[in-house]
């Protein structure tokens, strides 16, 4: 049936700016979707960024942002029934409400009802808030009413396909993938990810429960609001209509004559521009319900030195002879990395490096103090190797799959523990306190891919009420750890670095620091932090990782201009690599990097990810503001043209750049474009003339 020919019976604008944005809701029974539209009497007050959403006869749904169609009329959720999918249900009715949410605030929800030809009756509630513009809050239910039987193998919410442009699409993926993939792509016209929040392997999985597709004006993102980790899949697709996108869930049981079926709590957004303003959403809406990122101590915002150059054989004295560079370059950390312990699981300090056992320990934290710095230690938890006395003599305390088996930590050849297993917790959180406690360190580097979710555990011996106790169980492992540190000392630091892995959204109240994680590229630190910019917010901390790991290994701009804070494991006066040996010509670029950042702090100011589009506007642009003043970061190989500066107000600017110290005139609101010529980067400081 083409869309012309079916009935539009709901027609909503949803997700308003404003309460005039709050639909009247009408029926418009028997009426074309294009009359409907025309007839202008069936909303009211469609807000900018509102979300309008119709409803045809069958319960599918089409999808319409600033009131241009996004979507076609799209088999939205569907229960899955093996190889079949009941996604048909003849309307029924529907109510609205007007209500008031005690952590949310003022909304509207709208409950529709379908059945199915095979006795199925399909109920979906909408909420829209009035803060959260352009989402979507989504529970739906399915009741057999067919009086047999019904196997049922899942559940599909948020299925829609946003139409073909011409410039194409762009995703991004929240999910974990094990060869580290971008969080952000372009898509390919064959480009296909599933997105599963469950282990992509033994210890890669997890992540930000949404996944988005987008094009230059338009973007569609869907997810999960549940309070834990859940595993669900979240599907990409090229298409050769457009882009698909999706939340399943895999819930294989059999419906027996009236039993019910509730898919988990799922949102849906309509968005114009990229990820960001919908990943916004996603926090503040779970910021009500008090999972939001902690504000970060003073300490996370100073610039970090991490001994990982030297690697596993460091040795105590190279590390000491390294402390007074490191304080000239302006760094104010220095992190001690793998290699002090005996192995992972016992945390026993290595003979070879500390004789003296903790004597030695407390004696190099004194040094670092001493040397004007703050020592933090890296530390990688929930993990024992064969050869671990604490893995031969707890193997209570292991994960285990339901076939019994071990789930591997790869890149220690360890063995994954359970977080949710009380005497887990309580053996960490003891080691966790005493090396802020006893040993003097000030932050901890918590590190490992297996670190950022775990699979559902079967250990008799935790007597789990459900598997997935363990995979929600994770992010209360880190607030017992968090918990104890901040014990301690309130000032300390708590990073967490999940290698590669997409950071899993609900162990963020729990850290004080997340770093880029590994990246493999500048383009991996500028496109995580815009994702975790989002993410945070305002007063939260994100690291870029060690500069070595940027494009040339001295890419300090794509740091600095995402308000990252500057991370660096150089080695002097030699090393075991040449290329993070700190030469005369890096040890002065370092120390103009580092000079400029103390100075604008930018991590301290708004990331302002909503002003540019990291897939389609071009050069990349990431601006952060800070006392009204703008600074401005462009990215690209090369460059030579005009960039518009997006943000002001209706002062004057002066433009200047920072990074070399020259004037570049003057702008405001209506005349806002530079001419610029530049390679790999170009900042500029847009700052009020009065």
């Amino acid at each position: 049936m083409s869309d012309m020919k079916r009935r539009t019976v709901l027609k909503l604008a949803l997700g308003g700016a404003g309460a005039a944005a709050f639909p009247a809701a009408a029926v418009g029974l028997g009426a074309t979707s294009a009359s409907a539209a025309d007839r202008g009497t069936d909303v009211v007050g469609v807000g900018d960024h509102s979300i309008t959403v119709e409803f045809d006869d069958r319960l599918h749904t089409r999808v319409a942002l600033k009131n241009v169609k996004v979507t076609r009329f799209d088999p939205s959720e569907a229960l899955l029934t093996g190889g079949a999918a009941i996604d048909t249900f003849a309307y029924r009715g529907h109510e609205t409400h007007r209500i008031s949410h005690p952590r949310h605030g003022a909304g509207v929800q709208v409950v529709v009802r379908g059945d199915s030809a095979s006795g199925v009756r399909k109920i979906v509630e909408l909420t829209s808030y009035q803060r959260l513009a352009g989402m979507l809050v989504m529970s739906v239910s399915y009741a057999n009413l067919s009086g047999a039987d019904l196997k049922v193998v899942g559940w599909r919410n948020g299925a829609h396909e946003l139409l073909e442009k011409p410039a194409g699409f762009y995703t991004f993926s929240g999910t974990t993938h094990e060869d580290r993939r971008d969080w952000v792509q372009p898509m390919a016209a064959d480009f296909v990810q599933k997105n599963s929040l469950g282990m992509d392997a033994s210890d890669y999985g997890g992540g930000t429960p949404m996944a988005s597709v987008w094009r230059p004006d338009a973007g569609l993102s869907v997810g999960h609001v549940e309070p834990v980790a859940t595993i669900l899949r979240l599907p990409v697709r090229r298409t050769a209509g457009g882009a698909s996108i999706a939340v399943e869930g895999d819930t294989p049981r059999t419906l027996s004559p009236g039993q019910k079926l509730t898919t988990a709590t799922t949102f849906l957004t309509a968005l114009p521009g990229d990820h960001f303003v919908a990943l916004q959403r996603y926090r503040d809406f779970m910021s009500d319900v008090g999972l939001r990122a902690s504000k970060a101590p003073a300490p996370a915002f100073e610039p970090i030195w991490c001994a990982w150059g030297y690697e596993r054989d460091f040795t105590v004295e190279q590390v000491v002879a390294t402390l007074p560079k490191v304080r000239e370059i302006g760094l104010k950390w220095a992190g001690l990395d793998d290699g002090w312990q005996t192995n992972e699981g016992d945390w026993d300090l290595n003979p070879a490096k500390f004789p003296r056992g903790e004597a030695d320990m407390k004696a190099f934290t004194k040094q670092i103090k001493d040397a004007g710095l703050r020592p933090r230690l890296w530390w990688a938890p929930l993990a024992a190797d064969p050869d671990s006395n604490l893995f031969r003599t707890r193997p209570d305390m292991l994960l285990l799959d339901r076939d019994g088996n071990k789930q591997e930590v790869t890149w220690w050849d360890a063995w994954t523990l359970c977080p949710a297993y009380r005497p887990t917790v309580d053996y960490f959180v003891g080691l966790a306190r005493r090396f802020v406690r006893d040993w003097g360190y000030e932050g901890l580097k918590i590190d490992g891919q297996h670190l950022n979710a775990v699979a559902p555990c079967y250990n008799p011996a935790h007597r789990h009420a459900r598997p997935e106790e363990s995979t929600e169980g994770l992010a209360r492992f880190w607030q017992a750890v968090h918990d104890a540190v901040h014990e301690v000392n309130p000032a300390a630091v708590v990073e967490l670095c999940p290698c590669g892995t997409v950071f899993a959204f609900h162990n963020l109240p729990y850290v004080d620091q997340y770093p880029a994680s590994d990246p493999e590229s500048s383009y991996q630190v500028r496109s995580k932090g815009k994702t975790m910019k989002a993410l945070m917010g305002h007063g939260s901390s994100y690291a870029g990782d060690h500069v070595e790991l940027s494009d040339g290994g001295d890419d300090f701009a794509s740091s600095y201009g995402v308000g990252a804070v500057l991370s660096t494991k150089f080695t002097y006066p030699a090393g075991p690599d040449e290329d993070t040996v700190l030469t005369p010509a890096k040890d002065a670029l370092w120390r103009k990097w580092v000079a400029l950042y103390q100075k604008n702090m930018l991590p301290a100011g708004e990331y302002r990810g909503e002003l540019y589009d990291i897939g389609f506007d071009k050069p990349e642009t990431h601006v952060v503001t800070k006392d009204g003043t703008l600074h401005y970061a462009f990215y690209a190989d090369r460059w030579d043209g005009t960039v518009e500066l997006r943000g002001l107000d209706r002062r004057r600017y002066r433009l200047t750049d920072p990074f070399n110290g020259r004037s570049l005139g003057t702008v405001d609101e209506r005349h806002n474009t530079v001419r610029l010529s530049f390679e790999k980067f170009q900042l500029i400081v847009a700052e009020p003339t009065h």
